[in-house]
């Protein structure tokens, strides 16, 4: 049996001499963690500042321009062996490595492993391993020199290297330029062979299930072999006779579970084991791995609406609500087990059903995959290529194929890995982002999402779908970003409109689209020493890292709200107009689900404290956003939207069930008066929705700036609002509240009475304690009504305090709130 031994103990660093190095580094050991990278380590030593505070990030960059050794020293496995490899998952990212002094490979990608024979190199004890980290910009700009330049949305040259593009910065990250030993290195010896390759196709054929496995072998010595495979009550066997190095053996299950889609069945997974025996029967190598039976297929069907773009599972179509993920740390090694599950709890609080991993971060760990599997998320894996034109020349071109390969291999067995998307707006950034005049016919990766990509899904994993690029239109004919067909990103609301232009698009699918807000107050407070907090104060404008982001923010705040009197005003107006977008599109989008089979808001979470378009800010804390995106991504949504002839309600159903209820539609005076009422039969089919238009009576108003439409539904679901004038033009009165504070276990209970309509009426206790979340956010009370929230913290906080001006807000307590 082979024998397996991590090198991840003993290691120090130390920086080559460079001009940028400061003395108190060079030439110093340091001790490293491995995994880890060398921001970290230089962060534990205590010789850099937090990269993640003020503007600490600038004085930092000199890191990514010097080169770094890493070593340790390590004894030679026991016993007779006739390989001993030293394996690499990950090196970040121009590495050489040599061991007692030889050389013993080169790397130039992030995003593979390596494996390299060291057996004789080797000598019983005392071995020392070292790993020289060059400078990976040194690295990339040498290429961009030799190749060309290309075009790029960022002046970093991230196109030229294989390493995570958002380490060179991006309009919601830092440029944190990393080297290191990013995942785990050891050694491997064995003998006779190996698993090199375990590749199941899993499908499903009517009411049973079929793996189809793909095993190749490498060899040390020249003899027959035996592949057994056993998995939910099948096996099957196959030999790889001497001189050979493949076999595909197909196991038949009679009717497993299914593995279903969160909202739609249980995420039943089985266990996949594999060994590899010798000559003798005794086991050479083993593999192990969970997998789920289910099928999936893309609808890209043309139909008078131009051509769709619908998930099916199962051969069931799945309406995708879904979020991109960008990696949740710029030092990968700190996101643990334990972080990412969090944070799919969010997702899955949220509603949301479908991650997009987007292509300029990494491919997604065992561990984030394994916790979608287990939950049902879906995910979407972008191909690691974005917002660039990238080189197909050597050594570049050999490096994406094998990374293509080796990342579609090993993701596999992953139930919930449902589409691997080519780039990110690359094709799209060479139709419209002035690309071609520059490139002046170089290549830009056309060859890469129309050839490589597909050809290495096609080849190695054909049970899942592959889309050229996020946004694409499924032809070289149609413009790639045509909301008609395919897949569209929509960022001309966020950069020159307003949030009521998503109104003016019924797109197929909605990859991209969102707004932005600054993080929560305790995020800002840790990572920020400005005083006072504004808006354009130092550390504040440090961390916008998007264009013109606070002109933008202002104008999203005064096209629809009273203007912010300070700066407690400007934070809660900024992150409620990014709530209030987020609604309108996703409930917009939804209300056309006949037309509209999914979408994906940009995004779910932040690599560090920053003003940016996340639902979960950057230390983890959930932005008001988060409960808009949960209500408007619930399975069953009522939402009162325009229509050609007049107002409707429109009821969606995204559950398996029949839905039918009630709605109570009121046309009140901001006191609660009613002025027209009427009640609608709702009967919603499953997976479908019903529109209602309204009478003239409740669609028009009286006084559109003292008025507000109401729609009830009578099983309790979520309430829709509809006003007849912009916040900043309504009426609205000083609130009036009564509110009471009362200890639960582990926090506090808030009630709160409305003795006049309260808009939006929002807890902010992070402000009181850091450690405090609240469970609801966001909502709109009428004379007489009440609202819980529960407040969890770390200490009680003071109810005086709880229930007052800035931590409960709403948008009738402005100071500069239109006149009456």
């Amino acid at each position: 049996m082979s024998r397996s031994t991590l090198l991840h103990e003993g290691w120090t660093l130390r920086a080559e001499p460079g001009r940028q190095v400061p003395p108190e580094i060079a030439g110093t050991p340091v001790p490293a963690v491995v995994p880890g990278c060398v921001h970290t380590d230089l962060l534990a030593a205590g010789l850099i500042p937090d990269p993640y505070l003020d503007d600490n990030e600038t004085a930092l960059a000199w890191i990514g321009r010097t080169d770094w050794v890493y070593q340790t020293s390590f004894d030679a496995p026991d016993g007779d062996h006739d390989r001993v490899d030293l394996v690499c998952a990950g090196l970040d990212t121009v590495a050489t490595v040599t061991v007692n002094g030889v050389e013993v490979g080169r790397t130039a990608n992030m995003h593979r492993g390596y494996r390299f024979d060291v057996g004789a190199s080797l000598r019983p004890t005392g071995n020392t391993l070292s790993v020289r980290f060059d400078s990976a910009y040194r690295y990339a700009e040498a290429q961009r020199d030799r190749l060309g330049d290309r075009p790029n949305a960022y002046p970093e040259p991230f196109p030229f290297i294989r390493k995570m593009a958002c380490n060179f910065g991006w309009d919601w990250g830092p440029t944190l330029v990393t080297a290191g030993i990013w995942q785990s290195i050891g050694l491997h010896a064995w003998s006779s062979a190996r698993l090199a390759t375990v590749r199941p196709l899993v499908t499903v054929d009517g009411t049973d299930g079929r793996v189809e496995l793909h095993v190749e072998v490498e060899r040390a010595t020249d003899t027959p072999l035996t592949v057994r495979a056993a998995v939910a009550g099948g096996a099957a066997e196959a030999t790889i006779p001497a001189g050979q190095r493949a076999a595909v053996l197909t196991v038949s299950v009679r009717e497993p579970a299914l593995w279903w889609p969160r909202g739609y069945g249980d995420q039943a997974r089985h266990d996949l084991d594999v060994t590899l025996a010798g000559p003798d029967g005794g086991t050479l190598d083993a593999w192990n791995r969970r997998i789920g039976f289910r099928s999936v297929h893309l609808d890209t069907t043309p139909d008078p609406h131009g051509a769709a773009f619908t998930l099916h599972v199962n051969d069931v179509p799945v309406f995708v609500r879904g979020v991109n993920w960008i990696p949740d740390d710029a030092f990968p090694t700190r996101i643990t087990r334990e972080r990412l599950a969090h944070r799919f709890d969010q997702a899955v609080g949220a509603n949301i059903n479908l991650l997009r991993v987007w292509g300029g971060g990494r491919y997604e760990s065992e561990d984030f995959y394994d916790l979608a599997d287990s939950l049902g998320v879906l995910v979407q894996q972008d191909f690691l290529f974005a917002c660039a034109a990238y080189p197909e020349e050597e050594p570049i071109a050999a490096e994406v194929a094998a990374e293509a390969a080796e990342q579609v291999v090993r993701l596999a067995p992953h139930p919930s890995l449902v589409l691997w998307t080519g780039n990110n707006e690359n094709i799209w950034g060479w139709h419209d982002w002035d690309w071609q005049e520059p490139l002046a016919g170089r290549t830009w990766g056309r060859g890469y999402y129309l050839d490589v990509l597909p050809r290495t899904v096609a080849e190695l994993d054909p049970t899942r779908p592959y889309w050229p690029g996020s946004p694409w239109s499924g032809s070289e004919e149609i413009h790639p970003n045509d909301p008609a067909y395919g897949t569209t990103h929509i960022w001309d609301v966020w950069n020159t409109d307003d949030y009521t232009k998503y109104r003016a698009y019924v797109p197929r699918f909605v990859a991209e689209f969102g707004w932005q807000a600054p993080p929560a107050y305790a995020t800002l407070r840790r990572a920020l020493s400005d005083d006072p907090l504004a808006h354009d104060s130092p550390g504040m404008a440090h961390h916008q890292k998007a264009i013109d982001g606070d002109l933008k923010l202002q104008r999203g705040v005064d096209a629809h709200l009273p203007a912010p009197a300070d700066f407690d005003d400007w934070h809660y107006l900024t992150q409620l107009v990014q709530a209030r977008a987020m609604q309108v599109g996703i409930e917009h989008f939804r209300s056309h689900r006949d037309v509209c089979s999914g979408t994906i808001f940009w995004q779910l979470n932040d690599c560090w404290p920053v003003t940016s378009w996340s639902a979960v800010d950057g230390d983890g804390r959930r932005k008001p956003m988060w409960y808009a995106v949960r209500r408007a991504y619930a399975d069953r949504l009522l939402t009162v939207q325009p229509r050609p002839d007049g107002l409707a309600v429109v009821a969606v159903n995204e559950t398996a069930d029949r839905w039918r209820t009630p709605v109570t539609v009121t046309r009140s005076t901001l006191d609660g008066e009613p002025r027209a009422k009427a009640t609608l039969e709702v009967d919603v089919p499953a997976y479908a929705s019903v529109t209602l238009v309204l009478p003239a009576d409740l669609a028009g108003p009286d006084e559109p700036r003292g008025e507000l439409l109401v729609a009830d539904a009578g099983d309790g679901a979520e309430r829709a609002l509809w006003l007849f004038a912009e916040d900043r033009d309504v009426r609205w009165p000083a609130p009036a509240l009564d509110a009471v504070v009362e200890p639960v276990d582990g926090g506090q209970r808030v009630r709160v009475t409305a003795r006049s309509v309260l808009r939006d009426l929002t807890l902010f206790p992070d402000r009181l304690d850091a450690s405090a979340e609240v469970d609801e956010a966001l909502v709109t009370l009428l004379p007489g009504e009440s609202a819980t929230f529960t407040v969890r913290s770390g200490t009680p906080l003071d109810p005086a305090a709880l229930t007052t001006r800035p931590v409960l807000r709403c948008v009738n307590d402005m100071k500069g709130r239109a006149p009456s």
